[in-house]
C-alpha cells in the first residue's frame, strides 16, 4: 500500500505570519472590487426578470444579437456567450419592478419580447430556447431573504455545534478560521464577478460544514496529543497534529477537489458556479485549517493561558491510566523473578 505524506514534520506554524498578509490583501481586493466596481452581481432569483438560454443553429455576432434586442424594445439586456458562438444567455431586468401591477405577467411579457426580437431579426426557427426562468419581483425578495436566513441559521448551528464538541479555546479559533473562508470566498465571488444565485448561496453553505469538519479533525488530533502529556510546546504540538493529519487530509481534499474539477468541466453551465465557488473553497478551507485555525489556537493559548489545575490536565493524567490498563501484560520469562511494574 502506497503512503503519502508519512511521518512528516513540517514546520506549518512558521509561515502564519504571510498568511496572514496573504488573507488581509485578498479581503481588501474584496471590497475594493465592491467600492470601485459596484455591488454583488445577484442573479435573476433574486433581482426579477426573465433569463433565457436561447442555442441558434449558426453562429451569431455579439453585437447584432444585442441590436435586435435593443429594437425590439429589450433594453439593457444583457447577453453571455459560452461554449461555441451559437449559445447565449439573455437576462432582462423587469421594467415594471417595484410597481404594484409587477409580477409573474409583466416579467412574462419580456420573455415574450425576446422572443419577437429575435424571430424578427433571425427568424422563427433559427434559435431554440432551451431554458427560460421568469421570476416576479415578490418571489425574488422572498428567495432573497430566504438564502440570508439559512446562511445565518447555518453559521448559528455551527457556531452551538463547536461549543458543546471543543472547550472554548478550540472553539473560538475554528469559529474565526469558518469566517475567513466565508469572507475570502465572498471576495473570490466579488472579484471574478460570479453571479450570486441559489446555486452559489448552497455552494457557500456547503463550504461552511466543509470547513468546519476540515478543522475539527486536526484540533481532535491536538486535543489527543495534549492529553499524551508530552512535555513539549504548543506550538510543536499543533504541528505534530498536522502532520500527523496530512496523509488523511491530502486524500479528502484531492477526491474532492476532483469531483468539484469533473462538475466545473462536465456539469454545465448550471451546476458551472457551484463547482466553481467549491474548488476555490476546498482550496480555502485547507489553507484555513493549516495557517489560520491552528495560529489563532496558539494565539489564544498564549493570551489566556490554562491554569495548572484545569480539566485538561486531570485529563492528561486519566488518558496516561487508560493507556497503562490497555497496555497488554508482558509474559514473565521462566525462572525469572516479576518484574515491578513503572509508573511514568
Amino acid at each position: 500500500m502506497i503512503r503519502i505524506f508519512h511521518n512528516t514534520s513540517y514546520d506549518f506554524i512558521k509561515w502564519w505570519r504571510h498568511a496572514a498578509v496573504a488573507t488581509v490583501v485578498f479581503i481588501m481586493l474584496g471590497v475594493g472590487s465592491y467600492v470601485f466596481r459596484g455591488g454583488v452581481n445577484y442573479s435573476i432569483e433574486f433581482t426579477s426578470g426573465t433569463l433565457m438560454q436561447v442555442r441558434f443553429t449558426k453562429p451569431v455576432d455579439d453585437g447584432e444579437l444585442r441590436a435586435a434586442l435593443d429594437a425590439g424594445g429589450v433594453d439593457g439586456a444583457e447577453i453571455q456567450r459560452f461554449g461555441d458562438a451559437t449559445e447565449y444567455t439573455i437576462r432582462a431586468q423587469n421594467r415594471a419592478e417595484g410597481a404594484a401591477v409587477s409580477d409573474s405577467a409583466s416579467t412574462s411579457a419580456v420573455a415574450t419580447a425576446i422572443r419577437a426580437a429575435l424571430d424578427a431579426k433571425y427568424g422563427a426557427g433559427s434559435y431554440t430556447a432551451e431554458r427560460t426562468e421568469v421570476v416576479g419581483p415578490r418571489v425574488g425578495a422572498e428567495l432573497r431573504t430566504g438564502a440570508a436566513i439559512a446562511m445565518v441559521l447555518a453559521s448559528f448551528v455551527t457556531l452551538v455545534y463547536l461549543a458543546f464538541r471543543f472547550e472554548w479555546r478550540f472553539g473560538l479559533a475554528a469559529v474565526i478560521s469558518t469566517a475567513h473562508d466565508v469572507l475570502i470566498t465572498l471576495a473570490f465571488i466579488k472579484l471574478f464577478h460570479i453571479e450570486v444565485s441559489l446555486v452559489v448561496v448552497g455552494a457557500i453553505l456547503t463550504l461552511l460544514g466543509y470547513s468546519g469538519n476540515d478543522t475539527i479533525i486536526i484540533f481532535d488530533r491536538v486535543r489527543e496529543n495534549l492529553r499524551k502529556g508530552r512535555k513539549q510546546p504548543l506550538y510543536d504540538t499543533l504541528n505534530e497534529s498536522i502532520n500527523e493529519t496530512l496523509p488523511r487530509s491530502v486524500l479528502t481534499h484531492t477526491t474532492t477537489m476532483a469531483a468539484t474539477l469533473a462538475l466545473l468541466l462536465f456539469a454545465g453551465e448550471v451546476l458551472r458556479p457551484f463547482a466553481v465557488v467549491m474548488t476555490f473553497g476546498i482550496f480555502v478551507a485547507t489553507f484555513s485549517s493549516i495557517y489560520v485555525a491552528s495560529p489563532v489556537l496558539l494565539w489564544i493559548e498564549r493570551k489566556f493561558p490554562r491554569a495548572v489545575s484545569d480539566k485538561a490536565q486531570v485529563s492528561r493524567q486519566a488518558a496516561l491510566a487508560e493507556s497503562a490498563k490497555e497496555r497488554p501484560a508482558r509474559p514473565a520469562p521462566s525462572g525469572a523473578a516479576p518484574r515491578r511494574a513503572t509508573t511514568r
